[in-house]
């Protein structure tokens, strides 16, 4: 499976994922220059900003450990910029949902990831 149907497949899976746990999904890839927001739900009031890392095996690490400060400066940019385009005024936070693409899928939401 290459690269682009993992993560098809990652994200089409954590918006289940979002879903079944009361979030209202908002916007998926959502670009703002050179970055992307893979899912921008609400949950609680609050606006999340979800990074999808998926991986067929841990073989070479967990998929939330490619989440450098690089891939984080430029998620937070593109968060501004939608933050300030829909004039949001609560609260917002950032998470990662790692999946394991195996049989049976297995997956770690990691809440408040980052700031």
């Amino acid at each position: 499976m290459n690269t682009k149907k993992i993560g098809d497949k990652g994200e089409d899976l954590a918006i289940n994922i979002l879903e079944s746990k009361g979030y209202e999904i908002l916007e998926r890839n959502y670009r703002f220059k050179r970055a992307e927001i893979d899912i921008i739900a609400l949950h609680h009031n609050s606006l999340i900003f979800v990074e999808v890392k998926s991986l067929h095996s841990f073989q070479h690490g967990y998929p939330e450990e490619s989440v450098n400060q690089a891939k984080i400066d430029k998620l937070m940019e593109a968060a501004e910029n939608y933050i300030y385009a829909i004039n949001w005024q609560k609260d917002i936070r950032f998470d990662i949902l790692s999946i394991k693409l195996n049989e049976p899928d297995q997956f770690l939401h990691i809440e408040d990831a980052f700031y």
